[in-house]
């Protein structure tokens, strides 16, 4: 059963803030969006999956030490437009696309016990060089499985270096100008932030895996060559015309469920 996920009812002028804080500083946060139940459902099966996962060569894409990267299955309670497609969301994506977007990925950062710090670092390359400052034209939508405190791996950002040159937002961290900031989140929390802002994930120093839910949406003619989403033809078809649209996948009579990850190069 699908569960309720109007935990939390923002406003217009709510979007229009969390459209303004994401252009400005490359992200923004949406307290308790998600019922706490539906993602205790996800972690749930998440837990199932990751283990399968790691039992298979090439199930889990290596992300540095004890930290990985899963694509997740178009199979319940994954596949929920409720989620992919959440009114909230889709109304800030509104905000910052200026043409149509695409959702082009759906999975799982997990850093493990014995993780590290990740080099600073952005997950797309700048859309012509760093001198052009570009909208938005990539996004991720982020959310706990677990709650993330300050000693399970919190993600860190450094706010505003989404539309700085690479090197001058580096220099301005290591500065001390612009801080690494981390991001504590409860169940039912979202993030939604640029892929060029500077970033990196941090250790995991508790005996659990912190799953990170990643959803990519992207303009729709970005080219993602390493990330992609497979659907089986009947969910694909239950779906409205206007989320099909939305989706970029592939078709194919029934999954597998023996897919091996590929995105592994992700870091500029």
């Amino acid at each position: 059963m699908v569960q309720s996920i109007n935990a939390a009812v923002f406003t217009s002028d709510d979007l229009d803030r969390f459209a303004e804080d994401l252009n400005r500083d490359g992200i923004c946060v949406i307290r308790g969006l998600f019922d706490r139940q539906l993602v205790e459902q996800w972690a749930a099966a998440f837990d199932k999956l990751f283990y399968e996962r790691q039992q298979r060569p090439g199930g889990v894409a290596p992300r540095g030490k004890a930290r990985g990267y899963v694509t997740l299955p178009w199979v319940a309670p994954f596949a929920n437009p409720e989620v992919f497609a959440n009114p909230t969301i889709l109304g800030i994506l509104d905000r910052v696309f200026y043409q149509e977007y695409k959702l082009v990925q759906l999975a799982a950062d997990i850093p493990m016990q014995g993780s590290e710090y990740q080099e600073i670092h952005r997950d797309f390359r700048p859309l012509f060089t760093d001198q052009i400052v570009t909208p938005l034209y990539a996004v991720a939508v982020n959310f706990p499985l677990v709650e993330v405190t300050a000693e399970n791996g919190p993600f860190e950002m450094a706010r505003g270096t989404h539309v700085l040159p690479r090197e001058e937002g580096l220099v301005k961290v290591r500065a001390g100008e612009i801080p690494m900031e981390p991001f504590y989140m409860q169940l039912g929390d979202i993030m939604i932030r640029s892929p060029l802002a500077l970033h990196r994930g941090t250790p995991n120093r508790t005996s659990q895996p912190r799953p990170m839910i990643v959803m990519g949406y992207v303009m729709h003619w970005l080219h993602t060559q390493k990330v992609d989403l497979t659907l089986s033809r009947e969910y694909y078809e239950s779906l409205s015309p206007k989320l099909q649209q939305m989706i970029r996948c592939e078709v194919i009579e029934g999954l597998t469920g023996d897919e091996v990850e590929t995105y592994v190069d992700f870091e500029y």
